[in-house]
Parts: structure tokens; sequence; C-alpha cells
């Protein structure tokens, strides 16, 4: 039983003194000399220890560049106001991008090499670990534009690509909405703010959601402007590239086809009715007139109630052991070691994360807990993250590197296990009601909710190429696109989600939303097994999060799930089982 926990993380074991730091200092001063030394290294012929040697030093340097990246990345979100971390966070772009453009000398030098050769190299035992990303490195580097001009673009992207990101966090950072609580006027941070949407009292979402639009309205100049100078960049940079689609360079991170991407969608907008219907049902126990944007995860009955930080751990713990004990186990350790910060209090950004250090072998996980069903969902979640990244820090630090959809199945995986070990120890017939709709509300947000954001980027980017797209119109193709995605089920909608979504301002990962469902899905396809697998569930699961670095995902599904993911029909069965709680939830509530 844990207890007594610290709801703030340690950062002072990883560089202490903060933005202070002189081992930060001295460590960013390092990283920074062996990055203007290391295109000395880069071999001007085909001889095999040569290249060891680079590629030996460019993980090196990549996991100490990512050590830092990763801490400073923490100061800035436990503290918004932190404006040495700012500056710190520049320098590491600064580093970020100097790395790739060696990198981008690299793969002007593989793509000089002969294919024979090639293949060779890769069968080596010092290749042959790291052979799917080295060789995924080669196959991008001909899609690309010639060595300068791609030196180029990095070198541009940090005061402007890069640039507009950061201006999105400098706006969301400052921002403070005002609330009432026991009679006090408070200021709340806009992660703190947006727990109330989660509030069981629906005068309260009402209230929230009002502000929240008022505030967002506020800023939407500014982030209109960010957002159509990312897209614009991307869009250029795509022209010159050759690229058509502004799928390609999404779905080529996220190492999947598009047949995969199309079958999934297919799928979910066939088995949506469910869903609705669940929508209007939920309306109706709920009491409302008219139900909200704000109103999609109001919790039922008891899954209302507020939990303590150490009631949180504790579930979260036990539910995760009885499917995998070493991953309850290395959660266990995660609180104890204080790994996770959850303090509630201001000048923190808004949402969660968890972020790896590979220098350390270890994790940190972000979040704002104020005691909602919702943030104990958001704890597991993000501690699925952590297990990931625990079971291959062993591998060489190019086999870690995993797209973000399959980074989503260990996340989602969690979240499922703990929802449906909920329902299995319902008392009564309202509890598994309650828990029924906290599991189909999940369901919504990845069918649904992130459905319209898909919607919304694609149908952005086709008006963007056209020229600037206003705030108004910005919020017109918001709410075309949640009507869609939503089935007109809900009567208020959210025009200014196209503001208040950080991941519409990521750089690093362009249509920051299809992987959340992706993993989700598959999620499922892994929970069945975990179901049916017996005894050595745990081994195979770890496994397959092993070779999510290694492999593209219609490859990872094949060989660990047995399943052809470019076909409807695995995407159908696990639609299916995510409907089954929602036909559930109707039979129950007739």
């Amino acid at each position: 039983m844990l207890k007594n926990l610290s709801q703030v993380w340690d950062l002072d074991s990883i560089f202490p003194g903060g933005s202070e730091s002189p081992q930060l200092e001295e460590h960013i001063k390092q990283v920074a000399t062996d990055v203007k030394e290391l295109e000395q290294l880069i071999p001007a012929g085909d001889d095999q220890a040569q290249w060891q040697v680079l590629v030996e030093k460019v993980q090196d340097i990549a996991s100490r560049l990512r050590q830092a990246g990763a801490y400073i990345g923490c100061l800035t979100a436990q503290d918004t106001k932190d404006t040495k971390a700012k500056l710190l966070s520049g320098r590491l772009r600064q580093l970020s991008a100097a790395l790739g453009s060696v990198m981008t000398t690299v793969e002007e030098r593989l793509l000089q090499m002969d294919d024979v050769v090639w293949a060779g190299l890769l069968e080596t035992p010092a290749f042959k670990p790291i052979a799917f990303p080295l060789d995924e490195m080669r196959q991008r580097a001909r899609e690309k534009m010639s060595a300068i001009q791609e030196k180029l673009a990095t070198d541009l992207s940090i005061d402007g690509y890069h640039g507009w990101s950061e201006l999105y966090n400098i706006i969301t950072g400052r921002m403070v909405i005002p609330w009432t609580v026991d009679g006090k006027d408070v200021e709340y941070s806009v992660g703190q703010f947006s727990n109330l949407f989660s509030d069981s009292d629906a005068d309260v979402r009402a209230r929230a959601g009002e502000k929240w639009e008022e505030a967002w309205e506020r800023e939407e100049e500014l982030c209109a402007g960010a957002l159509n100078h990312l897209a614009g960049f991307r869009l250029n940079l795509y022209k010159h590239r050759g690229w058509d689609s502004v799928h390609k360079e999404p779905l080529d991170i996220n190492r999947m086809q598009a047949e995969t991407l199309a079958a999934m969608w297919e799928a979910i907008e066939e088995n949506k009715g469910v869903f609705v219907e669940y929508l209007q049902r939920k309306k109706k126990l709920l009491g409302l007139e008219k139900l909200t944007w704000f109103d999609v995860s109001a919790p039922l009955g008891r899954v209302g109630k507020r939990y303590t930080y150490d009631e949180a751990a504790n579930f979260v713990v036990e539910h995760l052991q009885s499917v995998s004990p070493r991953m309850g186990e290395f959660v266990t350790e995660a609180f104890k070691k204080r790994w996770v910060e959850a303090e509630n209090r201001g000048h923190k950004r808004a949402g969660a994360f968890c972020t790896s250090l590979p220098s350390t072998k270890e994790t940190r996980v972000f979040m704002t807990f104020m005691g909602t069903p919702d943030n104990v969902s958001t704890l597991a979640h993000e501690l699925g993250h952590a297990f990931h990244q625990h079971v291959m820090t062993d591998l060489p630090v190019l086999a870690q590197r995993y797209a973000m959809n399959v980074a989503e199945t260990a996340s989602t995986f969690n979240e499922l296990v703990v929802a449906d070990a909920a329902l299995a120890k319902a008392d009564n017939k309202e509890e598994r009601i309650s828990l029924l709709a906290a599991k189909v509300d999940n369901s919504i947000s990845f069918f649904m909710d992130i459905h319209a954001r898909f919607i919304f980027e694609t149908n952005f980017y086709a008006e963007r190429r056209q020229g600037p797209v206003s705030a108004e119109r910005l919020n017109e193709l918001m709410m075309q696109a949640q009507k869609q995605a939503f089935c007109d089920a809900l009567d208020v909608w959210h025009p200014h989600f196209w503001c208040s979504k950080l991941h519409f301002y990521i750089t690093g990962v362009p249509f920051y939303n299809f992987p959340y469902t992706f993993g989700y899905l598959f999620s499922y396809g892994i929970y069945a097994m975990a179901k049916n697998g017996g005894a050595d569930f745990e081994q195979k699961y770890i496994n397959l999060l092993r070779d999510t670095g290694s492999m593209r995902v219609e490859d990872l599904a094949r060989q660990h799930l047995g399943v052809d993911l470019t076909k409807k029909d695995f995407w159908q069965q696990a639609v299916s089982m995510a409907a089954a709680d929602a036909r559930e939830f109707l039979e129950l509530t007739q």
C-alpha cells in the first residue's frame, strides 16, 4: 500500500539546481562540442569500422541531447514563468537543428553507398540490431530535397517553424481564467481550469464552458497567426520536397500505410450509431436540455467521486499488477521514486505527458491532479508510456524510437485494464452504469473527438494552400468538423477548440490526432490477447513493445497479433468490443 506520496516530482536527481544547474550547463556545452566535431567522423568510404564509430557517436549524442531536452521540458512544464528554462529550450532547439544538419550530410553519404554494400553492412553484428531505423533513414532521405536545401530548411525552422510553436506555449503559459471557489475569486491556469469539465455539476460545466470560450476568443488572433504560419511552413516544405499529401509526413512518422488509416476510419464511421444513442441517453440521464461539448465527459453517478492522490496511485497499481506483475512493480517504483508531477498549483503547463531520460534510464510523468476519475485515467495512461520506455532501455538508442501511434498502445491498454478491473468489482447496477459510462466516454473521445481533429486539420490544410485562414473561418471549420465527427449528436459546440488544443501547435509530429485512435483500437487487440493469452501474456506483451521501434505497424501487427491492419476486419472487431460497452449501457438504462 502506497502512503503519503509526494505529488511533486524529483528533478534534482537528474540535474540539481533547476534551470540554474551548473551540471546542466556543462552537459549542454559538452553536447554542443560533440555535435560540432561529429561531421568530421563521417566516413568518406564504406569502411565498416568507421561507420560503426559514427553510428555509436550519433546515438550517444542523441541520448544526451534527449536527456537535456526532457529535463528542460519538465522545467518549463512545471513553471511556465521559468524564463531561464525557456532560454535553455531555445539553445536545445539550436543544438537539435545542428545535429539535424549533420544527419542530413550522413543521409547524403548513405545514398551514395552501393545498395549491395549497404545490405551487407546491415547484416553485420554491430548494425543488425538497428538495421530497420538505419534503412528507414536512408529510404526517407531519397524523398527529401538536396542536402544543402534540407540543411537550410532545418536552420530556418528554429526561428520560424518551431518559433511559432513556442509563441503558442507563451500565450497559453501566461493565460489565467477567473473562477470562484467557496466564495473566493481565484485565477486558474488553463491546465487547472480544464479539470472543471469533469465536474459532476452541470451548472459548473456550463459556466466553465462559457468562460473557456471567452478566454480563447480573446487569444484567437494570436493563435490563428501561429497556426497559419506553422501550416504555411509545412506546406512550403512539402512543395519543395515534391510531396502532394499533407498526410504523407504523419503516415511516414507513424510507419503506417494510408490504407491502414482509411480502414480504421471506415470501421469507426460505420459504427457510430450506437455512440450517438449513448450520447442522447446520457443527455437524458444528466437531466440536460442541451448537451454541450463540455458535457461529453461529464461523470454519471459514483464515477463522479473524488480521489486522493494516494487512492488514485493504489487503484492504478492494483489493477495493472493483475495483468503484468512487472508493470505493477515498475509503476510502484515510479511513485516511490517521485517520477510523477501531479500537484495542483498555478503556472503549470496544460495537459499531461510522459518524457524519457535515456542517459539515466528513467522517465518522468507530468499532470495536474485534482481528484477526478479522469485524472486517475490520465495517471494510468501516462504510466503506460513510462512502462513502454522502461522495457526498451537496454536496446540501442536508434531501436528505441517508436512512432506515436504505437506509443499510445501501452497507455491506452492501461486505461482499458483499469476501467475493466473496476467494472468487474462493481457492487450494484448503478455503479456498473457509472463505470460503463466512463469507459464509453473514452471511446467517444477516440472515435468522435479525435476524428473531429483529423477532419479539421485535413480541411484546414486544404484551405491554407490558398492563403492564410482567418480566425472566424477556423471557428467555422472546427464546428463543421465537430458536427460531422459527432453526427450532429450535440447541441452546443466548441468553435475555439483549434485554439485550446495544444496538439495542433506541436511541430515534432504533424496531425497529432489519429495515432491516439490507432493506439486505442490496437490496444484492444492486445487486451484480447491479455484475456486469452494465459501465463505467457506478459512476455508476449513486452516483446511486442520492444519491437515497436524496429518495425512498421503492419508488420508489428502481423507478427505479434496475426492480423492485417490494411483490412477493415481487425478494426471492425476492435470497434465492436468498444461498442459492446455502449450497448450494455443502453440496456441497463432503459
